[in-house]
């Protein structure tokens, strides 16, 4: 299937600057003894009709930074701006009504949804609480998108238990539907899935995108997922993007050292084609206790002097292009700022 171009203009989404750090609490009053820094200066754009993918290993903050966007936890700093409004600044009354066009898919669909409620009240539910449409509409709105995402419209009176996971996880998208939303965070949404049943989601989840103009900020460690449903990637490493660019032009040629580890790992199956392995030494630091400078340094086979000392900040790859013009990716390493000075 064709995807459609995304649209031009204001992007539906901005994130600038979002932080989320956790307290440590110690003692006897159990107050704050220092902080677990999961998400630490985020910042990116998402254009309407797009879908960007966050990748990164287990504990890097893609979880967080997702939650924190929806206000699911509430974000130590930054700005969050939808169309344009700033959605940290309001108040969780004030907030209400923009929830219904951002929605989420969960990566474990079995716990996302009530056990004790039909698949028809779990669909209908968000439009009850948000006062969209009357009883009989609510209802015909889940028969249709219960029929959309490949069920059934008689599973509507059935309970979340006597689904298989892939099913499960097409009710809890027919939910995240029923409000009609603009943005739909997608956090693991088929790691919990055979892999003869994630193929099926992943092409509803493109399908439901074009017929429904839906944007996506699409969460997964899972890279090949990843490339196959994106138009942008941004790598995160020990809660800071390190790269972002165009899906294919990232997995053709990675250029910070840690993007070039992490898709080394890629499993390819023509022996030609795959990449020399790339072992990293030691372990990721802590996000309680970061180190100075650029924060993948004592892992990188590339580090320069000034990458202990100074953080790199996240800015457009210099030189990028033909006539060293840049190529729209963003970069967050010392090596391509001195390379191209």
């Amino acid at each position: 299937m064709s995807r459609a171009p995304p649209a031009e203009g204001r992007p539906l989404l901005e994130v600038r600057g979002l932080v989320k750090h956790f307290p440590i609490l110690g003692g006897v009053i159990r107050r704050p003894v220092g902080w677990l820094k999961a998400v630490d200066g985020v910042s990116f754009e998402v254009r309407r009709g797009e879908t960007l993918g966050i990748v990164g290993e287990s504990g890097c903050g893609k979880t967080t930074l997702g939650r924190a966007i929806l206000r699911l936890i509430e974000p130590t700093a930054g700005e969050v701006l939808f169309e344009g409004r700033n959605l940290c600044g309001l108040s969780l009354r004030e907030y209400r009504p923009f929830r219904r066009h951002m929605q989420i898919i969960f990566q474990d669909p079995f716990a996302s949804l009530h056990p004790r409620m039909s698949v028809g009240r779990i669909i209908t539910e968000p439009p009850a609480i948000h006062g969209r449409l009357g009883g009989r509409e609510r209802r015909r709105r889940a028969e249709q998108l219960i029929q959309v995402v490949g069920l059934d419209p008689m599973d509507l009176d059935k309970y979340p238990h006597e689904f298989s996971g892939g099913q499960q996880q097409r009710i809890v998208i027919a939910r995240a539907l029923s409000l009609n939303p603009a943005l739909v965070v997608c956090d693991e949404p088929v790691s919990s899935l055979d892999v003869s049943i994630q193929s099926q989601i992943l092409n509803l989840l493109r399908d439901l995108q074009a017929r429904f103009a839906l944007t996506y900020l699409f969460i997964s460690h899972n890279l090949a997922v990843v490339r196959h449903v994106s138009d942008r990637v941004a790598v995160m490493y020990l809660g800071q993007l390190v790269e972002l660019a165009a899906a294919e032009a990232l997995y053709e040629r990675p250029l910070h050292p840690y993007t070039q580890a992490l898709f080394s790992a890629i499993p390819v199956a023509d022996p030609k084609l795959r990449r020399e392995r790339i072992l990293l030494p030691g372990d990721v630091p802590s996000p309680v206790d970061i180190p100075p400078g650029c924060r993948f340094a004592d892992r990188c086979r590339h580090r320069l002097e000034i990458c202990r000392l100074e953080e790199p900040a996240l800015e457009p790859r210099r030189g990028g292009g033909p006539g060293g013009e840049a190529d729209g990716r963003l970069l967050r390493c010392h090596l391509y700022r001195r390379s191209a000075e």
